[in-house]
């Protein structure tokens, strides 16, 4: 499951978008080094720089 928030708004999706972030998302955790194989949550956070 994916869940976006923007400015603490959620931001729908569709299963065909959730698919896409989900795998692409995956794919890079796993090149990871000392990622856990039995994670059960990833959180990713994005704060733009105020300028």
């Amino acid at each position: 499951m994916i869940k976006m928030k923007i400015d603490e708004k959620n931001i729908p999706m569709n299963r065909y978008v959730e698919d896409i972030f989900e795998k692409v998302i995956l794919a890079m955790v796993s090149t990871l080094k000392g990622i856990p194989e039995d994670w059960k949550k990833i959180e990713i956070v994005i704060e733009r720089d105020q300028e």
